[in-house]
């Protein structure tokens, strides 16, 4: 019998996510983990509260014990109320992202030590507060399913009193596998955010000509002739393998919530520090280089990978960015479209 091998067809479909769903959160960006829930509703990234379980429908958010989920009035935080009537304006993309009036972008401040609140807007009169990203999951757009017609050849022989007989006939078998992701063989993650990513929990300015000055935090990355800024990361213990120090400057023209300036030659120094920068670091007590990468050349449209390294899981780690040769930049540190400043990447 003869069944011959070859593909005849293949059909790919994909659903966007459905409008109504139930689904838990995980942050990512400023600060990340999963979302839980006090008994009171409000939802928090970090601390050991139980994950929470929450509905959307028509734009609406409830969670598991039919708590209506509102933006408080005046912060805009994110928590459920028994008997409120949910907020609209909620939606799930077809990647599991949740965007509230078309918007990704959300705030976490700090609610105690461990605990971020979830906001949609900067709480005022809190220097803490880092942008995050919210992913739903059970959400996803279906996965991709290939549908492939195979006809299979096999050839035997049959032999009847001395008379060799050849008898052939095709059967036609359809085939349907989930879509395989490939595995990236790379070991430098890529200048971009496509991936897992971290933001700076931290940016600390620091200024020579006033080196017992404490500027504190900010959310600006600032580097002059006399100030350079310092980055703390907080890797997670989630995040291992192969990670990158990247340093993205795309133009002004494709920022959406964030803006720069920029004179000079773009040149800049990458160092690791030896200690993990506070609030009250400045720059007469910012600790000695445990690793200069050097300088490269930054300019708008740019994205450098600075240096590639084992990811250090579970650490905290201090990088310096300083001015090179009189080159300037100020810039709001900002993951949304397009992604601008330091971050950590991993591949």
């Amino acid at each position: 019998m003869k069944y011959s091998l070859s593909t005849l067809a293949v059909a790919v479909g994909a659903s966007l996510a459905a409008s109504q769903c139930t689904f838990s959160i995980t942050a990512s960006g400023g600060q990340s983990g999963i979302v839980g829930q006090l008994s009171d509703g409000q939802n928090r990234i970090g601390g050991s509260n139980s994950q929470g379980t929450y509905t959307i429908s028509n734009g609406q958010i409830t969670d598991s014990l039919g708590r209506g989920c509102i933006l408080t009035p005046p912060t805009t935080q994110f928590q459920c109320d028994v008997g409120a009537t949910p907020t609209g304006g909620f939606a799930i993309g077809s990647n599991g992202e949740i965007t509230f009036s078309g918007s990704n972008v959300f705030y976490a401040c700090p609610a105690t030590s461990d605990m971020y609140n979830i906001y949609t807007t900067p709480v005022s009169g809190q220097s803490l507060c880092v942008q995050v990203a919210l992913t739903a999951s059970n959400c996803f757009a279906a996965s991709a399913k290939h549908t492939t017609m195979v006809t299979s050849t096999v050839q035997k022989t049959v032999t009847r009193q001395a008379e060799a007989t050849t008898v052939t006939s095709t059967i036609q078998k359809t085939v349907t596998s989930q879509a395989e992701a490939t595995t990236p063989t790379s070991t430098t993650c890529p200048a971009n955010l496509s991936g897992a990513y971290q933001f700076p929990h931290l940016i600390v300015p620091v200024s020579s000509s006033s080196p017992t000055t404490a500027a504190g935090t900010s959310y600006n990355g600032v580097i002059t002739s006399i100030v350079s800024s310092i980055f703390n990361f907080d890797i997670p213990t989630t995040l291992t393998g192969t990670c990158s120090l990247v340093f993205l400057f795309p133009l002004q023209s494709q920022l959406t919530t964030s803006s720069f300036t920029f004179s000079g030659n773009g040149v800049l120094d990458f160092k690791q520090l030896t200690t993990v920068a506070t609030t009250s670091t400045t720059f007469a007590n910012l600790g000695t280089v445990k690793t200069d990468f050097g300088t490269k050349t930054i300019t708008p449209g740019s994205s450098t990978v600075i240096t590639t390294f084992a990811c250090p899981a579970g650490q905290a780690v201090s990088y310096e960015i300083s001015s090179v040769s009189g080159t300037s930049l100020t810039y709001f540190q900002d993951f949304n479209p397009s992604p601008i400043g330091l971050y950590i990447t991993s591949c």
